[in-house]
């Protein structure tokens, strides 16, 4: 038999499961969109590789460390005028969004970073050995190799953005972060706090599973 306090808020936490995995969506989109060409940039143009640029390199790592060395939670206030200009309000999830999105991207450009690191370095020389372009490089050769790897960043940056989507919940981003804050440290509701940490473990458990499956389906090494 479930709770009175916890059936009363079910409306609720659906609510808020839904509007989680809205501004994750949202976010993960923008992420892997602009994180993913930024990391084969921090990549191609390191010390050694076929677009080697040391004044791109140090320019864009320098940037990427920047945002990543700031907490969420102070990005978070520090991108309210931003997320007031670009969605025309500071709360609710579509505004949260831009916060996620802002520290998504320099996350997954490492996880991207990291995964071509891992690419024998034989297999790019052979490519530019036989005169291949660098486009065709990035296509054909460092992509491919490196999918597995990417889609665990994929996974592991998902992963992140529903622990910053719960701290979202503290600036009125909605979600089940925000639904805990309410319900279960600001009334006490012990039931509601525990429910919500079962619910995030249960999403992340399945985000986990997914990403490895995906993984193991396009890895044929």
């Amino acid at each position: 038999m479930l709770p009175d306090s916890l059936i009363a808020i079910l409306p609720e936490l659906n609510k808020a499961f839904l509007e989680t995995v809205y501004m994750v969506g949202i976010s993960l989109v923008i992420a892997v969109l602009l994180g993913l060409p930024l990391g084969f940039l921090l990549f191609v143009t390191d010390k050694g590789l076929f677009l080697q640029n040391g004044f791109i390199k140090k320019v864009v790592g320098f940037v990427v460390n920047m945002v990543r060395s700031i907490p969420f939670i102070i990005l978070l206030v520090a991108l309210l005028p931003l997320t007031k200009l670009l969605t025309g309000t500071t709360i609710g999830p579509t505004a949260a969004s831009v916060s996620l999105s802002v520290a998504g991207i320099p996350f997954f450009a490492r996880m991207v970073e990291t995964a071509l690191r891992e690419i024998d370095k034989g297999v790019i020389e052979a490519s530019v050995s036989v005169g291949a372009s660098p486009w065709m490089i990035i296509k054909d050769v460092l992509l491919p190799e490196a999918k597995p790897a990417v889609i665990q960043a994929v996974t592991i940056t998902t992963i992140s953005l529903v622990a910053y989507s719960a701290m979202a919940g503290i600036v009125g981003g909605g979600g089940i972060g925000d639904l805990a804050i309410r319900f279960g440290y600001y009334r006490y509701d012990n039931t509601v706090m525990i429910t919500t940490v079962v619910v995030l473990i249960c999403l992340v458990q399945l985000i986990q599973y997914t990403g490895d499956i995906f993984a193991r389906v396009v890895d044929k090494r």
